[in-house]
């Protein structure tokens, strides 16, 4: 399989995950991933979409709407998922969560379904959220 990127910058807004999701399965079936690889995918980047827009609103200055950047990277065997936002702070897990909880669970996820995850902060600003998702079958 060739490499394959593709990049969408949303505006860090309740909608941003839904529209990240439909973006994800567009792109993943154009490059003829399998559907159980494409909701795996659809589920990291919602988690990690969410957790950029929750964490992100107010964070850049006034003039501008914050943003969150996607980009699905494609190559051999498996599929880079990025998220980019505006926060300087790095993303925190809140370890056990209990079974009533709302939320808190979305890193916890990612490194369950991930082959490994981090974050780095570019000379840009902000960070970038990242993880890696085995494309070979099992």
């Amino acid at each position: 399989m060739n490499p394959y990127t593709s990049t969408l910058e949303l505006t860090a807004e309740v909608h941003a995950a839904r529209w990240a999701r439909s973006h994800t399965r567009t792109v993943l079936r154009a490059w003829q991933l399998s559907d159980e690889r494409i909701d795996t995918a659809q589920l990291v980047v919602s988690e990690l979409v969410t957790n950029a827009v929750r964490h992100d609103a107010g964070k850049q200055d006034s003039s501008s709407e914050p943003r969150v950047t996607l980009t699905l990277h494609c190559e051999s065997a498996q599929l880079i998922v990025l998220v980019g936002d505006c926060n300087p702070n790095p993303p925190m897990s809140n370890g056990a969560v209990s079974h009533a909880a709302e939320g808190g669970r979305g890193l916890i996820i990612v490194e369950a379904v991930s082959k490994e995850w981090s974050y780095y902060f570019p000379p840009t600003g902000g960070k970038v959220v990242w993880c890696v998702l085995t494309l070979e079958e099992s």
